[in-house]
Parts: C-alpha cells; sequence; structure tokens
C-alpha cells in the first residue's frame, strides 16, 4: 500500500513550518510515500519540492475563499484568495486539477459550510473526513455522512504544520497518486487515523509569532 497525505504545510505558509530537508526526510525515511505541499494561498514551496522529489510531491494550495477554505491538488498556477466557492472550484478544475475540501464545517479553522459545500457538491473530489489536528472540534462524522450521501471519495490527511504532526493520520492507497486515477483509488483505500503528539497543535500559533518577530 502506498501512504499518503494530502494536506501539509511548508515554511511557505504563514503558520506553517516543515523545512525543506524535512519533507525529504519524510520521503527517504518511508514514513511516507507520497505528500502533498498545500501552503496558503501560496504555490511556490510545493513547485520547488515536486521538481526536486518527481512522483513524491503533490502540487496544491489551500485556498481561502468567501466561505472557508478548499484545497486545489495537482495545480500549476496559484489561484488567488477571497473569491466565492464556485469561481475557485472553476479556477481549479480550468488546471486539471482535483478539488480537496478540507476540514468541513469546521468554525475554529475556516472549513467550509454546509451551505457552500451543497453548491458545489457536484464539483467536489474529494472531502477530508479525518483531520490530524481536529482535536477539539472534529465534524469527521458530518463529513463522512455528507460524502456518502453526495458519493464523494474520503481521505485522512494530517495537516500538519511541522515535522512532527506528519505519519499519523494519512491515507493507503494501491498506486502511486496522479490526478487520473486518484479518485477511483479512494475507492478502496484505508484510512489511517491515530492522532500526532497534541504539542503539534501549537505550531501554527508559534510560527506565526516566531516570523511576526523575525520581520520585526
Amino acid at each position: 500500500m502506498i501512504k499518503v497525505d494530502f494536506h501539509s504545510h511548508s515554511s511557505e505558509s504563514p503558520d506553517g513550518g516543515i523545512r525543506t530537508y524535512q519533507y525529504g526526510k519524510i520521503i527517504e525515511s518511508g514514513l511516507l510515500d507520497c505528500i502533498a505541499v498545500t501552503d496558503h494561498n501560496s504555490l511556490t514551496s510545493a513547485l520547488e519540492l515536486a521538481a526536486k522529489y518527481p512522483g513524491k510531491i503533490i502540487v496544491g494550495e489551500e485556498v481561502m475563499t468567501s466561505e472557508g477554505e478548499i484545497i486545489g491538488l495537482f495545480l500549476s498556477e496559484k489561484i488567488m484568495a477571497g473569491q466565492s466557492p464556485e469561481e475557485t472550484v472553476a479556477k481549479i478544475k480550468a488546471q486539471g486539477g482535483l478539488v480537496y475540501i478540507p476540514h468541513p464545517f469546521e468554525t475554529v479553522r475556516h472549513g467550509i459550510t454546509v451551505e457552500a459545500l451543497d453548491r458545489i457538491s457536484s464539483q467536489v473530489d474529494i472531502v477530508e473526513v479525518q483531520n490530524g489536528r481536529a482535536f477539539f472540534q472534529n465534524c469527521g462524522p458530518e463529513a463522512v455522512i455528507w460524502a456518502t450521501k453526495n458519493k464523494v471519495a474520503m481521505a485522512a490527511s494530517s495537516d500538519a504544520h511541522g515535522h512532527k504532526g506528519v505519519g499519523t493520520t494519512y491515507t493507503e492507497i494501491q498506486a502511486i497518486p496522479t490526478v487520473d486515477n486518484l479518485v477511483d483509488l479512494l475507492n478502496n483505500a484505508n484510512l489511517v487515523t491515530d492522532r500526532p503528539p497534541i504539542r503539534t497543535l501549537l505550531y501554527p500559533k508559534g510560527h506565526r509569532l516566531r516570523k511576526r518577530f523575525i520581520k520585526s
């Protein structure tokens, strides 16, 4: 089985901290076979890492829409933040990418609302039904119900903002994922949903404070 994490944040994200060499260690150690770099409103690190580790890195972006966050996977160009969910999904599809919904329905982490998700349901490829950082507000059960009702593929991902958050929540599939085969592979996936160390919850706030201090 191929171990894949579809949601992680490099140091390019304002609250992220996984460095290039740490992504390399994650891949080279076999902790994961493939990992998506999905920085907030940026593709810079994802593109650099994909060039360095071909076939092992999925280029993604976590885009802040007007009604919550949406991830595009297998992208080649940055998508601007602040657009409607419909506009964002259209931009992902125009690049031939896949629409991945991270931590839906959460109010503490900009999850997309059920009303917005219902409007774009026909364009959604994958729903994250287990998020490694969903300690205090876990809407995973509701996400499973929505995905099952709408016949959308499901995945588990770490949402790691530091390297110690990687490797406990991920998805096992039967082949290296591509934009063409991923949705079908997820029909027979195994979702691994162990929890990372609770201290990893502090990574986003810590990274933001550190970067703000450095800039000042």
